[in-house]
């Protein structure tokens, strides 16, 4: 990606490459909290390991 940016910013002078650098200073921060609580991946996470644990209670007869 690097490469890509270069390339298509090369034409430009420092203030539009400013405003266009994807590594720039204007992004889009979540904190890891608030991230775990929106997101459908972090609660199936937790009921996939969940399961894990309880299938390998019943196979192995552990607690």
């Amino acid at each position: 990606m690097s490469s890509v940016v270069s390339v298509t910013t090369d034409s430009k002078d420092s203030e539009d490459r400013e405003r266009h650098d994807p590594f720039g200073t204007a992004r889009i921060e979540v904190d890891d909290d608030d991230l775990r609580t929106v997101s459908p991946g972090a609660w199936l996470s937790g009921l996939q390991t969940r399961l894990d644990n309880l299938a390998t209670r019943l196979t192995y007869g552990r607690d």
